[in-house]
């Protein structure tokens, strides 16, 4: 049976027909191109530009003068080491803990069989029903009373509750061939064991999606560190870009804001080979 497209092979065949075909899909992937990339060359140019001409109406598309000392006042005049230093080490921490409780949890439920665990999952997943803002004053009095106001615990510790990830996790897990797992029961290994060594390098590219998730989180998130972190020299980059504004020249507030996008596309350039493979992975079989 013959694929079924959008244009026919015969109409493909004709000189015009494939002149007319390759016209629209350069066309089309252009216009999305322009649409996706035209406002990060804003923000990189208008970091370049004078004061005066940001201001300008109507705007230039080029710099007519390139001004690069506002990336370096914006490294010192904002403190955006330690900034960046502070999101570093708060993203981190809650990776690590939302990937191995997560994945433990996921497990459990999917491989596992606890009583109740239909029940278990249902309530974790009624969660995402709830808003995010409803959930900021119960997380904030508890993390008060347990005195980690200004603690990088703040943020470790809710984003391991993420009722999302896990649900990801375990939709994999459960696409696992059993085969596999009790080929290697049968070979004496535990449950444990069958955790580290094959579901887990199985898990590859889910794993990928999930920590990409997790950083992104930790990494975009204003409201939470606002709220827990009073002390300036902890803020994370979010906060402090806020933070430290108000005084700030708007072509420096501009570069800051280029150089903490960074890590992101950074990472995301890296591993978008697995961040596509693992939502690919999510939806077959095997």
């Amino acid at each position: 049976m013959s694929t079924r497209t959008l244009v026919s092979p015969a109409t493909l065949a004709r000189p015009r027909g494939r002149a007319l075909y390759w016209s629209v899909f350069t066309g089309v992937v252009l216009l999305f191109t322009l649409a996706f990339l035209f406002p990060v060359y804003w923000m990189v140019t208008g970091a370049v530009k004078s004061p005066d001409e940001v201001a300008r109406t109507p705007p230039t598309l080029v710099p007519e003068r390139w001004h690069p000392d506002g990336y370096r006042d914006a490294w010192d005049l904002m403190q955006l080491p330690q900034h960046l230093w502070n999101t570093v080490v708060q993203a981190a921490g809650a990776w690590a803990f939302q990937l191995v409780l997560c994945t433990a949890a996921a497990y459990a439920l999917s491989r596992l069989h606890p009583v109740f665990g239909k029940v278990i999952l249902g309530g974790i997943l009624a969660t995402l029903m709830v808003p995010a803002q409803a959930l900021v004053v119960p997380k904030y009095l508890t993390v008060a009373d347990l005195g980690l106001l200004n603690d990088p615990l703040a943020i470790w510790l809710p984003a391991v509750a993420n009722a999302f990830n896990l649900y990801l996790l375990k939709r994999f897990f459960d696409q696992i061939p059993r085969d596999v797992l009790e080929a290697a029961e049968i070979d004496g290994a535990g449950k444990l064991r069958v955790l580290r060594s094959i579901v887990l390098p199985m898990s590859r590219p889910v794993l990928g999606v999930v920590s990409i998730f997790a950083l992104v989180a930790v990494w975009q998130d204003f409201l939470w560190p606002l709220m827990v972190f009073s002390d300036t020299d902890k803020q994370p980059i979010s906060v402090a870009l806020v933070q430290l504004s108000q005084n700030i020249q708007l072509t420096v507030l501009i570069a800051a804001m280029v150089i903490a996008s960074i890590p992101m596309v950074a990472l995301f350039l890296v591993f978008q080979r697995h961040i596509i493979a693992g939502i690919s992975a999510g939806g077959t079989k095997g």
